[in-house]
């Protein structure tokens, strides 16, 4: 059922409320034909959601400074709210379908519910339910790496070309299938990061010098991609992270 929200209960029903569950507030009026049009569409789609997401209703003529606050100036006016924040909108009455689109944006799909888990079984499940998420499978292929399956986590980003992290990690598995960098990719899976980057750097100059002749033809390729890969997850505001770009290029050069 939809609360009915007023100036006075507005930050405690809906702001404070929102930083746990998303509310979606109805800017509505009594005397709007499409108001009461819109009105069972958002409560079929609160009702189906089972508390995910919950509806609330403010009357704009009895709220009127409330209108002013969110700019409302046609009805009805639909705005979500998430973490106290508005975090979607709408005006008008939209079909069913719609609003049920909207109510679906502003809560995690299964496939962010297993992401946040983390583990390699719900990472793999949610690989599964949306095959075409870079995020999931860099997150696969990471778990995967963890437990030493590299042709595993190859076959969790292979399909992400594109991506800089997927590719990353790819890269990473055939330069220490071809044993280089093996060293540099420890460091990394102790959270030694510049360490990583630095020993990375270093093979980029060993590969271009031509001092390991058993190195894959596109091992430079390889290495370039690996670093740009774990560049990719961090801050790109970073001063490290902007002085290592610098060293790669000027290595590439």
């Amino acid at each position: 059922m939809a609360i009915d929200v007023t100036e006075a209960t507005f930050d405690r029903d809906v702001i404070e409320l929102s930083k746990k569950t998303p509310v979606v507030v109805d800017f509505w009026a009594e005397w709007c034909g499409p108001c009461k049009a819109l009105s069972p569409a958002l409560e079929a789609a609160e009702a189906s959601r089972g508390g995910r997401v919950l509806l609330a209703k403010v009357d704009v003529d009895s709220n009127q400074a409330l209108s002013g606050r969110y700019g409302v100036q046609g009805i009805p006016a639909v705005k979500a709210f998430r973490d106290g924040k508005v975090a979607g909108e709408f005006v008008g009455a939209l079909p069913p379908a719609e609003v049920e689109a909207f109510f679906d944006s502003l809560v995690p799909s299964k496939a962010d519910e297993l992401l946040a888990a983390g583990d390699e079984l719900s990472l793999r499940e949610a690989a599964e339910l949306e095959p075409r998420r870079a995020d999931i499978a860099v997150a696969l292929g990471r778990a995967r790496l963890e437990r030493g399956a590299e042709d595993e986590a190859l076959e969790a980003v292979e399909s992400h070309a594109g991506d800089f992290a997927a590719e990353g990690i790819a890269a990473r598995v055939r330069l220490t299938k071809a044993g280089i960098g093996t060293d540099a990719f420890a460091a990394l899976d102790r959270r030694e990061r510049d360490v990583a980057l630095d020993g990375l750097l270093d093979e980029l100059e060993t590969v271009g010098g031509g001092s390991n002749g058993d190195a894959p033809e596109d091992a430079r390729d390889l290495l370039r991609r690996a670093i740009v890969g774990i560049l990719s997850e961090g801050d790109p505001a970073d001063p490290a992270a902007r002085d290592y770009r610098r060293k790669l290029s000027a290595a590439l050069g």
